[in-house]
């Protein structure tokens, strides 16, 4: 089922990023593969996922479509990476935003198990944190949800530097473990997301003092096909012990699986990805 598409999409090369013009990790250099194969001229693309652990750095192969702010010097926009595996072709969104658009378009059309029927808003401020969607079920019951970007999936969830030493030829493709959080930080004991940390750690802190009164819920939006299961990242002990201690007391797990194609059409797979706990 088709649920939602990204209008104006091109293929493109990334070149640099940062950009040899603007050094905001967020912009990066790009190339538009089309027909006209002498055709070199480089535009700049706002990419909201930094380098997304590889996926949308020098040289990988990503989807862009326009950019809507024309305030900007930013032509296009990143949304989607394409990553050859196997000789098999995985279309990954990357962008977060369309992540809580994602779930806003499953709200509307119940395609959330757990949430049928519902009324909602999107980002409201809650204790010390805004958080995507706050409504109430079809029971009447307050809601609050925070949404989260999960682009990354791999044959085991561990240290790069432990990663390179194993070999996965005989592994399934479509049988990666999809993980969050992950990305750069300075010292391997911090937790890589403090803003993430924080929500978790607010909606169990909810859960506990309203009890039946709210239900508080992580939705863990993972953009890519090839994903069998979901699990907080064992990178990040951190936000793992909060996770735990989350689901322990109440908080709600969905696991939104999401494919995507090259012409940038999403489509709604399941909603109970399993997690590994």
């Amino acid at each position: 089922m088709i649920i939602y598409k990204i209008e104006n999409t091109y293929s493109a090369q990334i070149i640099k990023r940062p950009s040899k013009i603007c050094k905001t990790p967020y912009v990066a250099d790009i190339i538009i593969e089309n027909k006209n194969k002498e055709d070199k001229t480089e535009y700049l693309a706002h990419t909201a996922a930094l380098g997304c652990c590889g996926m949308v750095d020098k040289d990988k192969s990503v989807i862009v479509s326009d950019s809507v702010n024309k305030t900007n010097k930013c032509k296009y926009k990143i949304l989607l990476a394409k990553v050859n595996e196997k000789n098999n072709i995985n279309v990954i969104g990357v962008d977060p935003k369309i992540a809580e658009d994602l779930v806003e378009t499953c709200l509307k059309n119940n395609l959330l198990s757990t949430l049928v029927g519902t009324h909602f808003i999107r980002e409201k401020t809650i204790m010390n944190s805004r958080f995507d969607f706050v409504g109430f079920d079809k029971n009447g019951i307050l809601f609050i949800m925070e949404v989260k970007n999960v682009p990354l999936a791999d044959y085991v969830d561990c240290y790069k530097k432990d990663r390179k030493h194993m070999n996965f030829d005989d592994k399934d493709v479509n049988s990666k473990i999809a993980y969050f959080p992950d990305g750069y930080r300075k010292n391997q004991s911090d937790t890589v997301s403090p803003r993430a940390l924080k929500h978790i750690r607010e909606l169990t802190k909810i859960k506990m003092k309203n009890k039946n009164k709210v239900r508080t819920i992580m939705c863990y939006v993972i953009q890519r096909e090839d994903a069998s299961s979901f699990q907080p990242s064992n990178v990040d002990p951190i936000y793992k012990e909060e996770f735990n201690k989350a689901v322990i007391n109440g908080v709600e797990i969905i696991t939104l699986q999401i494919g995507w194609s090259i012409d940038g059409c999403a489509k709604f797979i399941r909603d109970d990805l399993p997690v590994n706990m």
